[in-house]
């Protein structure tokens, strides 16, 4: 992921329309029989979007859309990285084997192109000429990445949307069903061990050139927003962006953290910048001086939860953080 994931663009506020309409021609026999059901969409720019029926063939530019088409029960032919996703995203993994389309960033239209997708489900990360170059390939569908005034809203509203241009509405309503089922249980399961209420601190971490950076998930992060629902305190004090709601801060920083603080964190053994805390930290005075550091209140959780996923990552999240806390 890293930091070339999040250069994250501002877009206008989703609105979401669906029109369908079948139409019907005279058979041999003078029944009536169904040849098309087309679909019009309205996407997060506010571009109409018209498909000949449910999208079937399908490429996504970004992890988190790849995720929903998963849970949908849709395979995507072209995925952006995919290495990086079976990394990353292996908490919802990939059932099939798609062809890598490039960069989340810098998609390559040539392979795109050579798949012939009915539909292109692009992220409002994405460039606004490398989108401009997508809708010469095949409709377009656009979503916006994030929105940390509501991230959850927006999660379920992204799922909706594609639920809508592939004909999985059903499968969308019944992840929503298991996402609430998911938070309530964690949420009991927290309030049973006398954790509700607990000031939890998520954070992630990366090297470059030996400097080491810290990246607070503030309340208006995913994560931030899911910790809230579960009955949790988000401790953190510093601001996060509008989009991702994710801070920036370094050891030092960690020093205005509550001394109970319960600090989880994701790294990943397969991409060896992203821990920190398991490296260059062990040996930081700082880090080791920190009250809940000394206290055994850090908590690596699992590799492979996409921390900017949809509700199935959400729900691992939940599971490996519930079960991390109980400790």
């Amino acid at each position: 992921m890293r930091r070339l994931l999040l250069t994250a663009a501002t877009t206008t506020a989703a609105a979401l329309t669906l029109a369908a309409c079948g139409t019907t021609e005279p058979a041999a026999d003078g029944s009536k029989e169904k040849t098309s059901e087309a679909i019009t969409l309205t996407d997060s720019t506010g571009a109409k979007v018209k498909l000949d029926g449910p999208a079937k063939k399908v490429v996504a530019t970004e992890w988190n859309e790849v995720e929903s088409l998963i849970t949908l029960g849709v395979d995507p032919v072209g995925v952006a990285d995919v290495k990086g996703y079976k990394i990353w995203g292996s908490a919802v993994p990939l059932r099939n084997e798609p062809k890598d389309i490039g960069t989340r960033g810098e998609p390559s239209m040539d392979t795109i192109a050579s798949l012939s997708p009915d539909l292109i489900v692009a992220s409002s990360d994405l460039p606004d000429a490398a989108v401009k170059q997508l809708r010469k390939v095949a409709p377009v569908l656009e979503i916006k990445s994030a929105d940390a005034s509501d991230q959850i809203g927006q999660m379920f509203e992204n799922l909706d949307l594609i639920a809508k241009a592939t004909g999985t509405t059903d499968k969308a309503e019944a992840a929503r069903e298991s996402f609430d089922a998911k938070v309530a249980e964690g949420k009991k399961t927290l309030a049973d061990a006398g954790l509700a209420g607990a000031d939890v601190a998520f954070a992630d971490g990366y090297v470059t050139s030996n400097q080491v950076s810290l990246r607070p998930y503030t309340g208006g992060s995913l994560i931030g927003s899911v910790n809230e629902r579960l009955g949790l305190k988000n401790a953190w004090k510093v601001k996060g962006d509008p989009v991702y709601g994710l801070g920036t801060t370094d050891v030092e920083g960690l020093t205005g953290l509550p001394e109970d603080v319960q600090f989880a964190y994701i790294g990943n053994d397969g991409d060896k910048s992203s821990n920190p805390f398991a490296g260059q930290l062990k040996k930081n005075a700082v880090w080791t001086s920190l009250p809940f550091v000394k206290a055994g209140d850090v908590h690596r959780l699992p590799d492979g939860i996409w921390m900017f996923g949809g509700p199935r990552s959400m729900e691992a999240y939940i599971d490996a953080l519930v079960d991390a806390l109980q400790k």
